[in-house]
């Protein structure tokens, strides 16, 4: 049984890890696929930024019905179903002839993305249990990095080579639909994310309307320390290679600095699930976020050549934060709800990425970039109090 029990472990980690891969590789292959796009039919800014929103608001919009749906019939189909679509849609671009059938068909690979996020921490949050659960979700967390990175790389790597960009589109979405398949199979076999007993879908026991939250008040801290968190993460994201530029880091250096960040965000999230297994969530957090706005400040006032290289060891505390946060929400909400737990905490994380840059971008027009950073700095400061919120209701975690 105990052999069983680690086999359905393993399959579920890695089958998640790959869909969250695949679908964060698409997802941020955006970034770098737009510009070509533009150029390609002549788009403007605004068509850009549309297309963009278009995306982000499909993935947003299914977090929570996708959650609430795995009640239902168990997160095995619906994984399986997020990984075809965003495959298809991505496919279809090959075949994108202007505007609007990009935003069409960028719409559907979004509604794909929807379905990935809230069940597989929801998925990995079960099987695992408390024997290694913040670990095995900071290890699902990384790979969302890892996939963001080499899909962006191969796609840089084959324009460069001078690959038409839909034939790059083509294959990426293909992998993405054999993913799906080969997932669906490996979950069946595990007997994992299989529909769930009729008993846990009434959901007996679970308060606050049938979303089984435990502890009002805890649950609300944990929002708005992922809705800070998120924001500060995409604000300096967004800017760190502008502050680069104006420590004279030559342009293409400049936007390296956001890979390097990334790149230490991959480590931080997979170390920081580990060390709040260690330290507790709380202790864990408080740490992250101390060390977060010492190393901005650092970033922001050391020299050129250290302010660069420190960028991936900001990035474990930057990102690494996240790791820890979700793997809070299995200890405030019943085990039958945890899904909608998972698709709050994903929708306020994909909300805040948008808000982030716009608001710290107003504060660098208004008074420059130096202060924006130390704006940041401050900001993520401000969640510390509602760790102390967070502390009392998951004593003696994290004492």
């Amino acid at each position: 049984m105990e052999r069983d029990d680690r086999h359905r472990r393993r399959v579920t980690l890695a089958s998640c890890c790959a869909a969250h891969s695949l679908q964060d590789g698409l997802t941020d292959l955006l970034y770098v696929l737009l510009p070509v796009v533009a150029q390609a039919f002549g788009l403007s800014y605004a068509q850009v930024g549309i297309i963009r929103a278009a995306n982000r608001t499909a993935m947003t919009a299914f977090e929570l019905p996708s959650g609430m749906l795995s009640e239902r019939i168990g997160e095995r189909l619906p994984i399986a179903f997020g990984l075809l679509a965003a495959g298809a849609g991505y496919m279809a671009l090959a075949w994108a002839d202007g505007f609007w059938s990009l935003v069409l068909i960028l719409l559907v690979a979004g509604v794909g993305g929807g379905f990935q996020h809230t069940l597989c921490s929801t998925l990995v949050s079960r099987v695992f249990g408390d024997r290694g659960r913040r670990a095995a979700l900071g290890t699902y967390n990384s790979f969302g990095d890892v996939g963001k990175l080499t899909f962006a790389g191969l796609f840089t790597l084959s324009i460069g080579a001078g690959i038409a960009w839909q034939h790059t589109t083509l294959a990426l979405g293909a992998a993405a639909v054999l993913a799906g398949l080969a997932v669906l199979a490996a979950l069946g076999r595990a007997g994992a994310g299989l529909k769930p007993p009729p008993a846990d879908v009434e959901g007996g026991g679970a308060v606050l309307g049938g979303w089984g939250v435990r502890d009002r008040g805890a649950f609300a801290a944990l929002c708005g320390i992922v809705l800070v968190d998120t924001v500060v993460q995409g604000g300096f994201l967004t800017f760190v290679a502008f502050l680069m530029i104006e420590k004279e880091v030559p342009t293409a250096l400049s936007a390296f600095a956001v890979v390097l960040t990334l790149a230490g965000g991959a480590f931080g999230k997979f170390g920081c699930g580990f060390l709040a297994e260690r330290l507790g969530p709380v202790r864990s957090l408080v740490l992250v976020e101390i060390l977060t706005a010492l190393g901005i400040v650092a970033v922001l006032l050391l020299p050129t050549l250290a302010a660069y290289f420190l960028l991936p060891v900001l990035g474990m505390v930057l990102q690494g934060g996240s790791s820890i946060t979700y793997g809070t929400v299995a200890d405030l909400i019943e085990p039958e709800r945890q899904a909608r737990g998972f698709a709050v905490i994903y929708s306020i994380a994909t909300g805040a990425m948008i808000v982030g840059p716009m608001a710290f971008g107003l504060i660098g027009d208004a008074f420059g970039l130096a202060p924006a950073m130390l704006s940041m700095a401050a900001a993520i400061l401000a969640p510390l109090p509602l760790c102390l919120v967070m502390r009392r209701a998951l004593a003696p975690q994290s004492a």
